[in-house]
């Protein structure tokens, strides 16, 4: 350290060397000169400050002999260490973080998007970094693939192939931040302006992140069997984004006969290609599993996406695209120039995850959990059937109630608040003008068997 920025005042009562003394003091208790930071000499401090070299001399004594600095022979001046010293005056202030929005808490919280991090499984976990790491490989903190570790890939192929029917080689498949970077990746691909069709209710993230990259969002029509075949080919849109499996947030199933339908739709024309968020197609209660709908795809439209972040922890930021052959040269080529997202680390703790067999065991582990809770929410409800149908329900971590005895989604909300319990309104992943809506969203992921009683409870005083 060259010099210290002090200003001086000459016509100040306080005379120079105790200003200098004062500040350096302060600077000193305050933090901004720690413990072993060197001090420039007197001869540089008093050319910088302009002053005589016995002003500094006499500031740097009086520092000397109360112990804030030392003087090291043939060294120079270094601050002391301040343990144990009384430093009058209040302390240096920490910095935090700034504030945000600050939201009412509830005792009961029925988010939709929450997950049950008491059962993170912390020993599998540490005992996967522990021996990744031990390795001691320089190459974990070089620029992977930008697909994604290979070795990674091929445990997702297999792993998908078995569980979900996705028909990929690892050479299809890249690994990326969480589905909001995998969008932004096909954005890039296909470029802006693109016109994408959308159901309405549905994911509001996705919906805002590709209007935002200036794509022109088509609403199209639903009913019981998920996106409507005319309501899409009268969009105009070349992009279907859809939710075969679990549609969210109506939790609808789309049946084998309109999968059908939109993959001919998809066949009509070279532009036309399918994304299918397949975000929570683990947790089913009832029945097998349904296929992605990239498994019966033939001809190459449907980009798949896929993600741990349900099913592990949302934290993770794990995701997958499975791009059809036909798409793979135009990855390449606008593509691969973005490194991939997941540290190297991270891809094969997770490939480790997968092929240690400690994903499966957490898997069975979690469905056993969510089906307790699935099934003991949906028994505290019975007692609202005379006011409310329940829908959503044997699939996924939340249900819906519709009210049947005129009661809005706004009053049913505000009277679940008086009580202390947070439910959510469909309302708020509409797309565009929304009529007055009735029903609420209950998700029970991070809400306990003994929590759901009570606070069912509390909603029967509040609706009933």
């Amino acid at each position: 350290m060259s010099d210290l920025t002090i200003s001086l005042d000459p016509a100040s009562a306080v005379p120079l060397y105790e200003q200098i003394y004062q500040h350096i003091k302060k600077e000193i208790q305050n933090g901004g000169l720690p413990f072993g930071k060197k001090l420039p000499s007197t001869r540089n401090l008093a050319d910088y400050l302009q002053v005589s070299r016995t002003t500094a001399d006499m500031a740097y004594s009086q520092l000397v002999s109360e112990g804030y600095i030392e003087a090291v022979p043939c060294r120079g001046y270094f601050v002391c260490e301040l343990e144990g010293l009384y430093c009058p005056g209040p302390e240096k202030e920490k910095r935090k973080p700034p504030k945000e929005r600050e939201e009412r808490q509830y005792r009961y919280d029925f988010s939709p998007s929450g997950v049950d991090l008491n059962s993170f499984p912390h020993g599998a976990w540490r005992k996967l970094s522990k021996n990744i790491l031990m390795d001691d490989n320089k190459k974990f903190f070089q620029l992977g693939d930008p697909q994604g570790e290979y070795e990674l890939r091929c445990t997702i192929a297999d792993y998908l192939h078995q569980a979900r029917g996705v028909l990929a080689e690892p050479e299809q498949i890249v690994v990326g931040a969480g589905n909001d970077f995998l969008l932004l990746l096909l954005c890039s691909m296909f470029g802006t302006g693109q016109t994408i069709a959308m159901e309405s209710p549905t994911y509001r993230k996705a919906y805002d992140l590709l209007r935002n990259l200036s794509n022109e969002i088509r609403v199209v029509k639903m009913d019981e069997s998920g996106m409507r075949i005319d309501s899409l080919e009268a969009s105009g849109a070349d992009i279907a984004y859809v939710m075969p499996s679990h549609q969210f947030p109506l939790g609808i199933v789309m049946p084998v006969g309109r999968r059908m339908q939109l993959l001919e739709w998809a066949a009509k024309s070279e532009r036309r290609f399918i994304i299918e968020d397949d975000y929570d197609s683990e947790f089913r209660y009832r029945g097998k599993p349904i296929p992605a709908l990239q498994g019966f795809d033939r001809e190459g439209k449907v980009i798949y996406i896929g993600t741990f972040s349900k099913s592990i922890a949302p934290a993770i930021r794990v995701s997958y695209l499975v791009l059809p052959e036909r798409l793979m040269e135009l990855y390449r080529q606008r593509g691969r120039m973005i490194s991939s997202t997941v540290s190297r680390v991270d891809q094969l703790l997770i490939a480790g995850f997968l092929d240690g067999g400690y994903y499966e065991r957490h898997l069975n582990k979690m469905r056993a959990v969510y089906k307790s809770r699935h099934d003991v929410l949906l028994e505290k409800l019975r007692r609202f059937h005379e006011i409310c149908r329940i829908s959503g329900e044997n699939a996924g971590v939340h249900i819906l109630l519709t009210f049947e005895n005129g009661m809005t989604e706004q009053e049913a909300i505000d009277r679940a608040a008086g009580e202390d319990v947070h439910v959510y309104g469909l309302s708020r992943y509409y797309i565009g003008e929304v009529r007055q809506s009735r029903t609420v969203i209950l998700g029970y992921a991070n809400v306990p068997e003994r929590e759901i009683c009570a606070a069912a409870g509390r909603l029967e005083k509040a609706w009933l």
